[in-house]
């Protein structure tokens, strides 16, 4: 099976190909805009929520820092789904939709950047032994 940070690194690899299939749809005024921004923000929150009912629970348990990275990302997450929620209202209006589409994948990008590059590295090195059965937990969310 797959190590925690290449399980999560893939998810965001998919996450961003359900992003960027919304942007192309929106760009083209393509009748599947909605449903491929709907299916991107599934994805995302689905992402989200295996780190935050999954991983960061079981991180902070195992190294007792609780005010730590994974405050930052749960913090940066909440950012994400504001975005999200102004993301789908604005499918119809491309300038609005690439203004809050633009916004959120920096803050992506940054995000995942800080994810992959430490957290994940720090949650492999503390929770190999768990790393199965973290990641079943993580497919079950």
């Amino acid at each position: 099976m797959a190590t925690i940070k290449e399980f999560l690194t893939q998810d965001h690899r998919s996450c961003d190909d359900g992003f960027a299939a919304a942007e192309e749809a929106v760009n083209n005024s393509s009748g599947d805009a909605l449903a491929l921004t709907q299916a991107f923000i599934d994805a995302l929150y689905h992402h989200l929520d295996m780190e935050e009912k999954v991983l960061f629970p079981a991180f902070e348990a195992k190294t007792g820092m609780v005010q730590g990275p994974t405050a930052v990302m749960r913090m940066e997450h909440a950012q994400m789904r504001r975005l999200c929620e102004d993301l789908i209202t604005a499918v119809e209006d491309k300038e609005r939709y690439f203004g809050i589409s633009e916004t959120l994948m920096i803050l992506m990008q940054q995000h995942n950047m800080k994810e992959e590059q430490m957290l994940y590295a720090m949650a492999q090195q503390h929770l190999a032994a768990d790393a199965d059965r973290l990641i079943e937990a993580m497919q079950a969310v």
